[in-house]
């Protein structure tokens, strides 16, 4: 099969997985291992993250939703804490990747799940931040925020979107993400879908599957 367009998820593949934030949260406040996601776990389409992440509530209701959900569940976590840890380093790898993945010719896009929180795509804490994101975010030929279409992963309809957006098949697509529930739409449109344990990982199955060495 010949690939030419390669879609990435954002946080946990661009940037280090939020989810190593919220452990380091839980340790912070005396929570359960993994407790954020339990919350988020929790009735996934229609849980104040999943409202958040289409944009269907503001950073106030979400902080006390998120509340609530996690005092229903024995525990005292606002969700203020919770986005203030959200947004990922960047890894500099994929970022060279990117560019490599431009310069041979490949069309690159992003669907990324976010909360209108932050500053930017990549609910940046800081300006600084937010400027490094931008610019990535600028090397993308397009990108979709499920805060901005009020649609999130793991719905096929975002995926679909990409690819009509692009004007391409989805056969001709590699996908990247680190959550398997978000790979399985991409693999079941038709897209070769690789899901991201870390940096290292993503390149070296990324690089086998091109037969390019990256980045």
């Amino acid at each position: 099969m010949t690939y030419t367009t390669l879609i990435f998820d954002f946080g946990g593949v661009i940037t280090s997985s939020p989810f190593e934030a919220f452990n380091r949260l839980e340790e912070e406040r005396g929570l359960p291992r993994d407790f954020v996601r339990r919350v988020n776990a929790a009735d996934p389409d229609h849980n104040a993250w999943a409202k958040f992440e289409r944009a269907e509530i503001d950073a106030a209701t979400f902080d006390a939703l998120f509340a609530a959900e996690a005092r229903a569940l024995g525990q005292e976590l606002e969700g203020e804490a919770v986005l203030a840890v959200l947004a990922g380093a960047v890894r500099p790898a994929m970022v060279a990747a990117l560019d490599t993945l431009k310069a041979k010719g490949f069309t690159i896009g992003c669907i990324t799940n976010n909360v209108p929180s932050g500053h930017g795509a990549g609910m940046a804490r800081s300006f600084a931040q937010a400027e490094e994101v931008a610019a990535i975010m600028a090397r993308f030929d397009h990108v979709i925020e499920s805060s901005k279409v009020g649609v999130r992963k793991p719905d096929p309809r975002i995926y679909q979107m990409m690819c009509d957006a692009l004007a391409v098949e989805p056969a001709t697509c590699i996908y990247l993400d680190d959550l398997g529930i978000n790979c399985k739409p991409a693999a079941q449109l038709g897209m070769h879908a690789i899901k991201v344990a870390s940096g290292e990982q993503a390149l070296a199955d990324l690089s086998a599957v091109l037969g390019i060495t990256l980045p």
